[in-house]
Parts: structure tokens; C-alpha cells; sequence
């Protein structure tokens, strides 16, 4: 068990792809610092010979070099070295792992089915919040599939229907694929389980799937994790996709070509495990095995915090003029929605607390870009434990913090991701950390003893000696959009000192 930040690199030999990832450290939200794959294609012709052909084991090895090179490079010391189906069920499988392992100097685990959809599934649960359904990877040998609810994992499986092996084994034929797909899946009679609950897709084929479907949404965000499809929209595009030819694929530039050849295969599984299963949405996770083999390392303290504010922590930490002070900011706000104010529920006081942390990380832009380059960072950040509306909120409240509250948003269309009432929590928050840096300057040590609080429909914003110099008509004007916001009167006391916190 570890929880340090020295880097850990995991290789992971795939059976379409060997990507070597490094990790910052193992936290509850790892940073990537590398990531690159090549997609070699070791399970290209293993359902008709039983064997990885010897080109993909040249591209493999190659690829392989390049990698302990590079951990050499980046000074890396915890490596993990993973395999998964191809290199497990191959003939010639142990041969060339004990070529991998010459090349790495390091050990290769080669993963059981059951190992394999397990740490699929730890992905999901590191990078999901609450996660509560099915976590399916797709990878081009095998389908994992493992139900996750509450933290822990049952009815795992694994099946040979990945977009490679569909492909040889049907000889390229989609007819052929959904006859041995459907056979496979007849073996499971657990898949009801999954009935009304979310399905979390995992793997390169199906988050290509899920980029055509954001393409033709013209959705407003481009962070594919945690994307989420409604289940009768899935099975619709689905079916369309699962009927492209090969040569009606090649015309489209979202994805790669080397991923279009496995997009009818990738979306013919989900086609038939939608139908089998009934999910009621779809859901990408780009966590998966690698991720979830980091968060089989930390100990169970780090596994037990919230993946979004950890995350949000360490942009305060790097971007922002005090992480004490987006703390401060977390509890002062904390009396502004007690009662009579705003009610929240817990969800809604965890994004108010990761939109605290993220309050000020846009000062050192030049003020007529802070807004919208605070709103894209967050937007299109690089954090988990989040869905796309809460992503929404926190970038529209960052953006106000910014701007104030503005009529012609420059982000309109993150609008319509949120609903009225987020829309309206985002107004208040980002009035509220507009008044309270005003009067701390983003400082720490000033919110703990300004205190607000509610005396009948009055918002009082107590400011004692020392800190009632630092009132003034700015900290007047701010104080005032907020109470404007929450419909209420309001009024700054300024009066002799107090009993102050702690510094």
C-alpha cells in the first residue's frame, strides 16, 4: 500500500494497444505526466490461429524498448507491468512475455479474465462517484464485465467478443459477429442485474463510439469521461453504427483509422447488451485497468477521499494564491446555505466546496480573460469524481466569481447542461466569492473572523476590528449583488473586535 507522490508507471500490454502511462504519484487523483500507446494489434489473428502474428509482436517489442527507455528517462522507479488477453490466451503467449520481460526488466503480470474485470471495475469506482451499475471494457480481445455498487464488486466475467477477435473470428463478417455475440452473452444470467442501473463503458472502441455520438450532438463539452447517453439513444446509435461497411467508416475524421475497422464490433456488443441488460444510460469511463490497478495500491485512508476535491486541492494548490484561504472560503460559505438561506443537499454542498477550491485560480490572467479562461480550465479539466453537469456548474461558477453576473454569457451553452436551480446556485457562489475576496484579497485569516449569518430574511456580514478597514465601497457593491441574488436584505456590521478564530 503507498499513498506518496514519487512517480509509478504502468505498461500495459493490450491486446490492441501497449501504452506505457506515468503517474505522478499513487494518489486518490493521479496526475498523468506521459501517456502514449501504439496500437499494435497482438490479438489481431488469435481467434483463427491461436497465435499473436509476428509482425504485431515486432510492433509490440519495438514499442516496448521505447518504453523502458523512457521510464529511464523520466526516472521512474515503481513500474507495473500489466498483460491482458491476448498475451493470456496466445500459444505463443509466454514466449513473448518473456520477451517483454527481458526488454522491461521488470516482471509482467498476465491477468486472469477475473483480475482483468476487477481492476476494469476499480477504475470506474476511483473515477466515478457513487458508481452503482455494470463496468463493461471492451479491449480487442475479450469483454470484461463486473457489477459495482457501493465501493464493492460481484458477478464478474469475462467473454472473447473484443472488436479484434470479433473480426477474425466472424471473417469479417457483422452477420457472423452478432450470432457469437449473443451466444456468449447467453452464458451470463446475471445480466438483468444491470436492469435500470448505469452501464460503464470502458476502452478506446467504445469512447470512439461515444466521440461520433458527442460529434453529432454538438455537445458543449469535449471531456469524454463521464459522458452519459440515455439508454434508448445508445441502442438507436448503436444499430445505426453496427451496420456501417467498412468502407462507409473510412469517411469519418473524429477517429482514427486504426480504431474505425473495430467501431461496428465495439457498437454491435452494446447494441446486444442493451437489449439483454437494460441500463437506463451509458456511461464512459476513461478509467480503467490502469487506474485501477494505481488505486489497488493506496491504503485505505486515500482510498476513502473524494477523488473531485483532492483534484480541485491540487489546482488551488498550483494556481491559486492561498489553498487555505479556497478552505476558509468552503466553511464561510457553509453559513450562507444554512437555514433560512438556500437548502442543499449533500451532492450540491460537495460541488459548493470543489467550486470554493477553485475560486481564484484564474488571478493570474489578465482580467479581461479571467472569466472564460477559467471557465474552459475547469470545463475541460482533467479531474474525476465529477458528472458533465456538475462539471457544468463549477466552470459557470468560476466564470461569475469573474465576471459578476453577466446577461450575455460567454458560456451560454455550458447553460444547457445545468438546470435552473444549479444555474442559480452558480450566480450566488460566484457573487459570493467575488464579496469575500474583496475583502480578504484571497488572503488566509480574514473569512474565519468576517462571519455571515441570518438574522430573520437579513444577511449580516459581521467585519470587526481589525479588518473593518477593509471594508469599502467595492466590498459595499459586491455584498449587495449577493444579497440582491438570494433576495434578501442585507448589511455589513462593522463593530469593535471580537472573539476571532484561530489564525
Amino acid at each position: 500500500m503507498r499513498n506518496d507522490l514519487s512517480p509509478v508507471a504502468v505498461v500495459d500490454i493490450g491486446s490492441n494497444s501497449v501504452r506505457l502511462v506515468v503517474y505522478e504519484g499513487a494518489a486518490r487523483a493521479p496526475t498523468p505526466v506521459f501517456n502514449e500507446k501504439v496500437l499494435c494489434g497482438l490479438g489481431r489473428s488469435l481467434a483463427t490461429t491461436g497465435r499473436l502474428a509476428p509482425e504485431a509482436i515486432k510492433r509490440a517489442t519495438r514499442a516496448l524498448r521505447r518504453f523502458r527507455s523512457l521510464i529511464d528517462q523520466l526516472n521512474v522507479e515503481h513500474v507495473e507491468v500489466i498483460a491482458t488477453a491476448a498475451a493470456r490466451e496466445a500459444s505463443n503467449g509466454a514466449a513473448f512475455i518473456a520477451e517483454a520481460e527481458r526488454i522491461l526488466r521488470y516482471h509482467v503480470t498476465v491477468l486472469s479474465g477475473t483480475a482483468e474485470a476487477e481492476l476494469a471495475a476499480l477504475g470506474v469506482i476511483s473515477g466515478i462517484y457513487a458508481a452503482d451499475g455494470f463496468a463493461g471494457d471492451l479491449g480487442g480481445g475479450s469483454l470484461e464485465l463486473v457489477d459495482v455498487r457501493g465501493g464493492t464488486l460481484s458477478n464478474a466475467a469475462t467473454l472473447p467478443l473484443g472488436g479484434l477477435w470479433l473480426i477474425d473470428a466472424s471473417g469479417v463478417s457483422l452477420k457472423k459477429a452478432r450470432e457469437i455475440v449473443d451466444a456468449e452473452l447467453a452464458k451470463i444470467d446475471w445480466l438483468d442485474k444491470g436492469r435500470g442501473r448505469d452501464f460503464y463503458v470502458i476502452g478506446g472502441t467504445w469512447r470512439a463510439l461515444a466521440r461520433l455520438h458527442m460529434t453529432q450532438m454538438n455537445y458543449p463539452l469535449s471531456v469524454m469521461h463521464n459522458y452519459r447517453i440515455n439508454a434508448d439513444e445508445a441502442l438507436k446509435f448503436a444499430s445505426l453504427l453496427d451496420h456501417q461497411s467498412q468502407s462507409s467508416m473510412a469517411g469519418i475524421r473524429d477517429i482514427s483509422s486504426a480504431r474505425r475497422e473495430t467501431i461496428p464490433y465495439g457498437a454491435l456488443v452494446l447494441e446486444r447488451l442493451i437489449k439483454q441488460m437494460k441500463p437506463r444510460a451509458i456511461v464512459v469511463s476513461v478509467l480503467g485497468i490502469r487506474e485501477g490497478l494505481l488505486y489497488s495500491l493506496l491504503d485505505d485512508e486515500e482510498k476513502a477521499k473524494d477523488p473531485l476535491l483532492e483534484a480541485c486541492e491540487e489546482i488551488a494548490r498550483r494556481k491559486s494564491r492561498s489553498v487555505i484561504n479556497a478552505w476558509e472560503l468552503c466553511a464561510w460559505t457553509d453559513e450562507l446555505f444554512r437555514a433560512p438561506g438556500p437548502v442543499e443537499t449533500p451532492e450540491q454542498k460537495r460541488l459548493r466546496h470543489a467550486a470554493c477550491l477553485l475560486s481564484d485560480i484564474g488571478w493570474r490572467a489578465h482580467p479581461d480573460y479571467r472569466g472564460i479562461q477559467s471557465l474552459n480550465l475547469v470545463a475541460h479539466g482533467d479531474f474525476v469524481g465529477i458528472d458533465h453537469p456538475g462539471r457544468a456548474f463549477l466552470a459557470l461558477t468560476v466564470y461569475y466569481r469573474n465576471e459578476g453576473v453577466v446577461k450575455d454569457e460567454l458560456g451560454q451553452k455550458l447553460i444547457e447542461l445545468v438546470d435552473k436551480d444549479a444555474l442559480r446556485r452558480a450566480r450566488i457562489l460566484g457573487a459570493a466569492f467575488r464579496a469575500a475576496h474583496s475583502l480578504s484579497a484571497a488572503m488566509p485569516g480574514v473569512l474565519p473572523n468576517t462571519p455571515l449569518s441570518y438574522e430573520t430574511n437579513r444577511l449580516i456580514w459581521t467585519v470587526p476590528e481589525p479588518y473593518s478597514s477593509l471594508e469599502g465601497e467595492r466590498v459595499e457593491r459586491r455584498f449587495k449583488e449577493l444579497t440582491g441574488l438570494l433576495d434578501r436584505e442585507g448589511e455589513i456590521r462593522v463593530g469593535p473586535a471580537l472573539q476571532l478564530a484561530a489564525g
